[in-house]
């Protein structure tokens, strides 16, 4: 067991806490890291607020990135002292897993939401009672986080270790869209809703891709002006422009051929949907605000136009490769995402989720040390 330092949910809509926990050793096929940094995500809070229904307490964290401190058995091609990126978990040996589409794994919801390791074992105690961990495998809100061999990523110790953990969600979620999912190819049209972590991510991606027109849609300032910088053809404010197709439209008549929406909110779905031009794809990450949560679609012009709705999970990421890639991209400085971080102590990680709601920080990074 080691003794770690870790942030532990207890309750919904509550401050987490942090405590001194005792981390399970490395079993067959896991790895012990050493976090160095770990992103805040939206989807740790929903899952603080039980819409993802993990048992509490818990410790979440999922954009975690470090250093390997030891090595379970048959663990070969990773070795203590290596630097990782950990992601979500899947069990690489389902049909979706075969074809290099881990996001969708047929375990994913076991794997990355139970609170426990497939077996059933905890991985964390807490006043020696188990508490809920392995969340999206890795549990990074801490000092220490155990991980299956499948979602770590060995990467260069050239790159900034502290500050890479947000591609193992967010960052991956947005380019991913744009790049695998999506597959969006030169010349061609898109516009993003929310200039968050995700559709910065996803404007980035899409100067990669070559898309002509790359249309954000943002209430802030400040992110429309980054959104910009990171090759954004034009912005709309949603509030000065309150009917965003039209807007959309003036700029496309046609409409365009890819919206991107991040928020999850039904209104600005319709609004992504309303601004797609003939047979165009409307792509999916937002977590809506309640489970029921829909949207009405009228057939006879899906039918009519071609329209095509595509949910995407983790940018469809093979993350065995697409972080490398990632990675490497911003050596190069065609994919500056650490621009859009600000840093916290993992002990300020409830300044850092007021910062988050606030919108004064696009993505948080806690570190532990």
């Amino acid at each position: 067991m080691t003794t770690i330092t870790a942030a532990v949910a207890t309750a919904p809509h509550t401050d987490f806490t942090i405590c001194q926990a005792e981390l399970d050793a490395p079993r067959a096929g896991e790895v012990l890291v050493r976090i160095k940094g770990v992103g805040l995500c939206h989807t740790d809070l929903i899952a603080r607020d039980q819409f993802i229904p993990i048992p509490l307490p818990v410790v979440l964290g999922h954009e975690g990135a470090g250093i390997v401190e030891a090595v379970g058995k048959g663990v070969t091609d990773i070795s203590p002292g290596d630097h990782v990126v950990l992601s979500f978990s899947s069990c690489g040996s389902c049909p979706r897993c075969d074809e290099a589409l881990p996001a969708y794994c047929q375990s994913f919801p076991g794997l990355n939401y139970s609170g426990r390791r497939a077996d059933g074992s905890a991985t964390i105690k807490l006043d020696g009672q188990d508490v809920s961990a392995a969340f999206f495998g890795q549990s990074s809100f801490a000092s220490y986080a155990l991980a299956a061999r499948r979602n770590v990523v060995k990467v260069g110790k050239s790159a900034p270790i502290e500050l890479l953990g947000p591609l193992g969600c967010g960052v991956q979620t947005g380019a991913g869209a744009i790049l695998r999912s999506l597959k969006c190819p030169a010349d061609s049209s898109l516009a993003i809703f929310g200039g968050g972590t995700v559709g910065l991510s996803a404007v980035m991606a899409a100067k990669i891709a070559g898309c002509n027109t790359v249309i954000v849609i943002e209430p802030v300032a400040e992110r429309r002006a980054l959104a910009l910088e990171f090759g954004a053809t034009h912005v709309i404010d949603p509030k000065a422009d309150t009917n965003v197709p039209d807007a959309v439209r003036r700029i496309t008549p046609a409409g365009v051929d890819f919206a991107f929406e991040s928020s999850g909110l039904v209104s600005v779905v319709e609004a992504a949907l309303a601004s797609l031009g003939s047979h165009g794809t409307l792509g999916l990450v937002g977590v809506p605000p309640r489970p029921e949560d829909s949207l009405t679609i009228n057939l006879a012009s899906a039918i009519t136009f071609g329209h095509q709705i595509k949910g995407i999970i983790e940018g469809d990421s093979d993350i065995e490769t697409f972080i490398p890639y990632l990675v490497e991209l911003h050596a190069q400085g065609h994919f500056p995402f650490d621009r859009m971080i600000r840093t916290f102590k993992l002990t300020e990680i409830n300044e850092a989720v007021e910062a988050h709601h606030a919108g004064t920080c696009i993505k948080a990074v806690l570190l532990p040390e």
